[in-house]
């Protein structure tokens, strides 16, 4: 996995198959975010069987299958599509095209893993949600800075069990870094394409928002952007962040940017501070600034018993790829469910579309 491009960032994990091979074959379309290639390392980690894949740029489907050897490389979308034995399609498409392609594929009966964001706009949402309720298919989502990070399901998991009490508050922070404008694709400068940074990598953030605090809904109560080094792509959200109220009071500031700087060892040092009435949680998620070659998973715990430091990096895994092969094959909702994808998405477009744009 690359530490230096967010982009292509592709965690891989041990082995921990949860069905036979061939028992849940799935396919990849739409290859433009190198997000696709963790979400089908996470898949195949969990089982499942990539059958198949669709992009129509020949040279984006070439760098797949040699990570990917053996694949059918089909001629169509609607190859896929129709497909009897292809249970789920993932997709990293261009943001704004992943809602389209999901309603595509889950009008042919298949279920549905986009890149984040899934969508860009509430129009989408909402035919995302009925054509979830029309077909009874899944559109699940790859929110990969807590389900493709073992130090976030490590918090997760300590919250779980009580050990900092109720969550009252969380602060993320989303640096990336932007490498050389000339090989990012177009697409990543065209707001109505990439939907602004506050829907686009701030997503990211709003999921961790809901899921650690349990929090159903929530409201933004501001949001920023702003472009302040980057005049030659005036599509471009370089900074943004925002404050969110959950229906049970809890909290959540975030802060998401393009300016992490060459010198940094990894893409972005993403951090998550975590606040509950007995306690807190730091996560470094990927590296600790200052060590060369620290790696990631690494999380301290403040309680009324004691502090710690872990390092959870190899340990926990990776298990959210399993449980949604399980969901998909039993259709149950032990993954994530989908009021709580939608949620996260529906917030994300919102704190983007409030968004006071500053200088």
């Amino acid at each position: 996995m690359a530490a230096s491009d967010g982009m292509n960032y592709a965690p891989q994990g041990k082995p921990n198959p949860v069905v036979k091979k061939g028992e849940f074959p799935f396919a990849a379309i739409g290859l433009d975010h190198g997000h696709i290639y963790g979400m089908c390392n996470g898949l195949s980690e969990a089982g499942g069987t990539l059958k198949s894949v669709y992009d129509p740029d020949p040279k984006k489907v070439d760098a797949f299958c040699e990570k990917f050897p053996g694949l059918v490389r089909a001629r169509s979308e609607e190859e896929i599509l129709s497909d009897p034995e292809v249970k789920l399609v993932a997709s990293a498409a261009v943001t704004s095209d992943r809602c389209p392609l999901g309603l595509r594929a889950m009008s042919a009966g298949k279920d549905y893993f986009a890149d984040k964001a899934p969508l860009t706009t509430l129009e989408q949402l909402e035919q995302a949600k009925a054509k979830v309720k029309e077909t009874g298919k899944k559109y699940m989502v790859y929110y990969s800075e807590r389900l493709h990070v073992e130090s976030a399901v490590f918090a997760g998991q300590l919250i779980a069990e009580g050990a900092i009490g109720k969550v009252i508050q969380v602060l993320g922070l989303g640096p990336h870094r932007i490498g050389d404008p000339a090989k990012r694709p177009p697409w990543f400068f065209e707001k109505e394409k990439y939907g602004g940074i506050l829907c686009d990598i701030g997503s990211h953030q709003i999921e961790q928002f809901l899921f650690y605090a349990g929090v159903k809904d929530a409201k933004i109560v501001s949001s920023q952007i702003g472009n302040f080094n980057h005049p030659q792509f005036p599509g471009l959200d370089d900074f943004g962040d925002a404050t969110l109220l959950g229906d049970n009071g809890a909290t959540h500031y975030f802060r998401v940017d393009w300016f992490t700087p060459d010198g940094l060892q990894m893409w972005g040092d993403g951090r998550s501070f975590i606040l509950g009435t007995e306690g807190f949680i730091e996560q470094r998620k990927y590296m600790n600034l200052g060590f060369k070659g620290s790696g990631g998973g690494n999380v301290y715990l403040a309680n009324q018993r004691e502090e710690t430091y872990y390092n959870v990096e190899g340990k926990v895994g990776y298990p959210y790829f399993g449980e949604l092969i399980l969901d998909c094959l039993n259709r149950t909702e032990k993954a994530m469910t989908q009021e709580h994808a939608f949620k996260a998405a529906e917030l994300c477009v919102k704190a983007q579309m409030q968004a006071v744009k500053i200088r």
